[in-house]
């Protein structure tokens, strides 16, 4: 899968690995970095469980962070969304 996603393959949404394969995920850093897809300990996406971490991507675990000036930076949809459910989506993150 590593040598795919170096040959440009990208139809995921979510990396998700654990601490031994993230030696090999490493090397695709500038490739999942700049797309916000490397896995991180933090947000639950590298993990020993890996059953576990798939049930809460599927079942739309919310990643959000705020930077220093406190702008929320938060995915509030995929490029398959509808207009109406990217703006639900956006409501629901206002409330």
């Amino acid at each position: 899968l590593a040598a795919k996603v170096k040959e440009g393959f990208m139809d995921f949404d979510v990396v998700i690995a654990t601490p031994d394969a993230m030696k090999v995920v490493g090397q695709l850093g500038q490739i999942l970095g700049p797309r916000g897809l490397m896995p991180n300990p933090k947000v639950g996406t590298v993990s020993a469980d890996v059953s576990t971490a798939v049930k809460n991507a599927k079942a739309g675990q919310v990643q959000y962070r705020t930077d220093k000036a406190g702008i929320i930076q938060c995915t509030i949809g995929r490029a398959s969304f509808t207009p109406e459910q990217l703006k639900a989506n956006l409501v629901a993150l206002i409330e």
